[in-house]
């Protein structure tokens, strides 16, 4: 199996490099990944800046490439430049910190997954819960056998897998579960601090454990300690409303045959 795999914690990240040794005991492995730290950037990419991506080694390891942009450029560039061809599955992370709920949207770790799935490739986003991970290997270990069943099983033509690990052991999980995303947002704050200088400025927080509805949601699956596998579609379009649009008075003429 050919994998590309790529995250948006930058080239040194443990849990890219957790996936790295599991796979490549087996399988043949390209990373393709932000030079530094890009979280949070969502499925933004890089227009008004050359992009870099030297091939760099990372303890004899590769190939191995270190791009200036962001996760959703690695993947443009792994596809159009870099690769001979495509992979037979990308994966995204292993990253630090849970990808649930709305906050999926935000995700540089989602992005790259749902950049590979526009481009016709199987692909699985994979975060683990907590800011603080001990378990990298056996998230990896799991992440390898599922990978394993998308590859033989496939996907529907635009959707992925966003995968959330609880940060423990696996023999104490509760199971895998098949969620839904939530869409309860998180209780969010900004904190007002004054700098030296006088200028006034925000840090952003939030509550990381809302409360949740239904035991199916992601949020609650991962945090009742059971593995969250979500299938994600790229098409945003509300089919239920589409044809009611149609019927509203919005000054839409139709044009005579």
């Amino acid at each position: 199996m050919k994998l590309l795999l790529t995250n948006d914690d930058g080239i040194h990240a443990e849990g890219l490099w957790a996936l790295y040794d599991r796979f490549s005991q087996s399988h043949s492995v390209t990373i393709v990944a932000p030079d530094r730290e890009r979280s949070a950037v969502g499925h933004g990419i890089t227009l008004h800046l050359p992009l870099r991506a030297p091939q760099v080694h990372v303890n004899g390891k590769g190939p191995v490439y270190a791009v200036s942009g962001t996760p959703a450029d690695c993947i443009k560039l792994s596809v159009l430049e870099l690769m001979d061809e495509k992979p037979d599955i990308v994966i995204s992370g292993i990253n630090p910190g849970a990808n649930v709920g709305v906050n999926i949207n935000y995700s540089g770790t989602v992005a790259a997954a749902k950049e590979a799935t526009l481009y016709g490739m199987k692909a699985i986003a994979v975060s683990i819960q907590g800011p603080q991970c001990d378990y990298y290997d056996e998230a990896a270990q799991f992440i390898e056998r599922l990978a394993n069943q998308v590859v033989e099983n496939g996907l529907p033509c635009g959707t992925f897998l966003n995968v959330n690990l609880p940060n423990m052991s696996t023999k104490d999980m509760a199971g895998v579960k098949i969620s839904q995303q939530g869409v309860e947002f998180f209780y969010e704050y900004f904190k007002k601090r004054i700098d030296p200088r006088e200028r006034t400025y925000y840090w952003h927080g939030c509550d990381p454990e809302p409360s949740f509805e239904h035991p199916d949601i992601d949020g609650q699956a991962l945090f009742d300690n059971y593995i969250s596998i979500t299938p994600i579609k790229c098409d945003m379009t509300d089919y239920g409303l589409l044809e009611d649009l149609k019927q509203w008075d919005i000054g839409y003429n139709k044009r005579e045959p």
